[in-house]
């Protein structure tokens, strides 16, 4: 029986493995819960605040019938706090439990934690970096939508420079599914990162960059939406944020723009959101947020599975 040796980044999967990932979380779907993972324990280890990755973690742990040992804000109330490096504290932790997901406020925190790490680790988000298992329910959530993967015009819009959530995506789409079209929607500081643009050339993907999501909103089967994320600006880069935030304006999606879109397109976001959606957008059938958010529990219990049990 196969099993997956840990989730780091959005690359590592193929396409076998990811229509495991979509197979394996439908049945979650239907099942609810089961005592597949009894006598299993999971780490939760969060260096970063985090409400539905953590959450969602934990209550598929529990739903599978495994359990959960955590700390609450590890930046501040582990062992980080004394000074210990994370890869003293993965060497430890690792001997606690079969699994470890972890959140660091650093790229490569998750490569790093399963170099010295007895268990997979999954990797809960790593700073600027990734968040492939967010990617994974991003696709489930699509595929659920359009029953199709292929030929969609995905519009990733907002801080793309800073958010490892469209990165993620943007890496599985473009590795596995090249008839689809990326626009990348942003004000010019937060573009989408050269290392992102040059993946998807390299495989031959259709992409472009525009500041005009009012253009783009007619074109766009998903429109991906994304919050500035202040965490990301360094202190002396204020007057920078606060010229964002004015700019991003613009991209916020409302009712004006809901006209503009086609009627079977949808609005997804990873969450938490400030402005950048309104809440009257909440009513709208297009608006697929919160059931992508609830996705997540279904996906991660795949995940769960196929890490611990196998599949």
């Amino acid at each position: 029986m196969k099993k997956l040796n840990g989730v780091i980044d959005s690359q590592q999967f193929d396409q076998e493995t990811l229509n495991s990932v979509f197979r394996i979380s439908a049945d979650m779907e239907k099942m609810q819960s089961h005592d597949l993972l009894k006598g299993k324990i999971m780490a939760s280890l969060f260096y970063e605040p985090s409400t539905r990755t953590r959450l969602s973690f934990e209550a598929a742990m529990c739903r599978l019938g495994g359990q959960v040992i955590s700390t609450e804000n590890a930046q501040q109330f582990s062992s980080k706090a004394k000074g210990e490096s994370l890869e003293d504290s993965i060497r430890v932790i690792s001997g606690y439990c079969d699994t470890i997901v972890l959140r660091y406020h650093k790229e490569g925190g998750a490569a790093r934690a399963q170099q010295f790490s007895k268990v997979p680790v999954i990797n809960a988000g790593d700073g600027k970096g990734q968040h492939p298992t967010q990617a994974l329910l991003d696709l489930y959530t699509i595929k659920k939508s359009f029953g199709k993967l292929s030929g969609l015009t995905v519009a990733m819009v907002g801080d793309l420079s800073n958010g490892r959530t469209v990165r993620s995506l943007s890496y599985m789409l473009g590795k596995h599914y090249s008839d689809n079209k990326i626009i990348f929607v942003s004000p010019k500081q937060t573009r989408m990162g050269e290392d992102v643009k040059q993946y998807l050339t390299s495989h031959k993907i259709n992409w472009e960059e525009t500041d005009n999501l009012k253009a783009a909103a007619p074109q766009a089967d998903v429109i991906y939406q994304t919050r500035v994320q202040r965490e990301r600006f360094q202190d002396g880069d204020s007057a920078v944020y606060e010229q964002v935030i004015k700019e991003s304006e613009r991209f916020n999606v409302n009712g004006e723009l809901l006209a503009l879109m086609k009627k079977d397109s949808i609005v997804m976001h990873p969450l938490p959101r400030v402005t950048e959606i309104s809440y009257s957008v909440d009513q709208d059938p297009r608006a697929r947020y919160f059931e992508q958010a609830e996705n997540g529990l279904f996906v991660r219990m795949a995940l769960l599975k196929m890490i611990l049990s196998g599949y």
